[in-house]
């Protein structure tokens, strides 16, 4: 049935591309995007395979047979691709690098946006750390989070961005929860962000986070020292190694969150040094120009197939 879909897909991808007539083709990989590739194979129109992530899954793989260029995040991708592997880095959001110039101004920003009091002058001079689990959220990380907040809040504040999924927990557990009014006041929870992300990314001084393809290039060039808890069904793990082996991050698996995670923040926290250290391991890799890089790939491409 699957390959009956597929034929049908590449005949309507054919169709498409007759009509559009493009010069080039970009995809991101997927098993969606094989008629697409395809059809382009068989119309002779150049393709751009970019692949966010360290390790290459199936699709991209057989893909990249029939395309002309791959585009990789880090050098260590390029070796699956040979001749055709371009180093480009992972495309960011114009709002992210402009944030990232001034974090100490994305930080206040980001206070205004979402309404926050980030405490009294001497608690607004403490480091902030940004949690977050993804689009969806992490239970793993959110359940942790709260059982270390009395070791992390004397030494930072905490933007916890909790997800739309748990926070019912959240409101369970608020009823239950100890902390000092002080320390309390220093922990900011929230459902969801939106458009404040890039100036949450830009004004943390440290995060805790899952390990998506997008970490390997929003905190590079937020220079965002990272505690990475990788999802090892979606190969989050090689994700997180890139930036662990650079010194720019820190791995703590998923089973190990409850007993390391408050002393990991606590001493990260309390290290300006050490996490000045991993900003500029970030700062080396950084490559806030990658959707300037991919672009000129795709421009050579078209010029290359005789239709521009």
């Amino acid at each position: 049935t699957s390959v009956g879909k597929m034929s049908k897909g590449v005949r309507e991808s054919q169709a498409i591309i007759d009509r559009f007539q493009p010069d080039v083709c970009f995809v991101t990989g997927g098993y969606v995007c094989g008629p697409v590739v395809v059809a382009c194979a068989l119309r002779k129109v150049p393709v751009l395979i970019y692949l966010p992530d360290m390790t290459p899954g199936y699709a991209i793989r057989w893909l990249s047979k029939m395309a002309q260029r791959v585009a990789v995040s880090f050098p260590e991708v390029a070796h699956f691709f040979g001749a055709k592997a371009v180093v480009t880095g992972y495309p960011v959001r114009a709002e992210l690098v402009d944030a990232a110039r001034d974090r100490p101004g994305s930080r206040r920003k980001l206070a205004q946006a979402l309404g926050l009091s980030f405490g009294e002058p001497d608690d607004a001079l403490l480091p902030l750390l940004l949690v977050w689990g993804g689009s969806s959220g992490s239970r793993a990380i959110n359940q942790a989070t709260w059982g270390a907040l009395e070791q992390i809040l004397p030494y930072g504040q905490v933007l916890h961005v909790v997800g739309t999924r748990d926070w019912p927990l959240f409101e369970a557990w608020q009823q239950e929860q100890t902390l000092s009014t002080a320390l309390a006041a220093r922990y900011h929870p929230i459902a969801y962000l939106h458009d404040e992300m890039p100036l949450a990314l830009a004004g943390a001084d440290l995060t805790v986070a899952r390990a998506g393809a997008s970490t390997l290039g929003e905190f590079p060039v937020a220079r965002l020292p990272s505690i990475l808890a990788p999802l090892h069904s979606v190969n989050q793990l090689d994700n997180a190694q890139v930036l662990a082996s650079r010194g720019a991050a820190v791995i703590v698996e998923d089973v190990d969150l409850p007993q390391q995670l408050g002393p990991t923040v606590a001493g990260l926290l309390q290290d300006a040094e050490r996490r000045r250290q991993m900003e500029d391991a970030l700062a080396a890799v950084a490559m806030p120009d990658a959707a300037r890089r991919i672009a000129a790939e795709l421009v050579k491409l078209a010029q290359q197939g005789g239709r521009s």
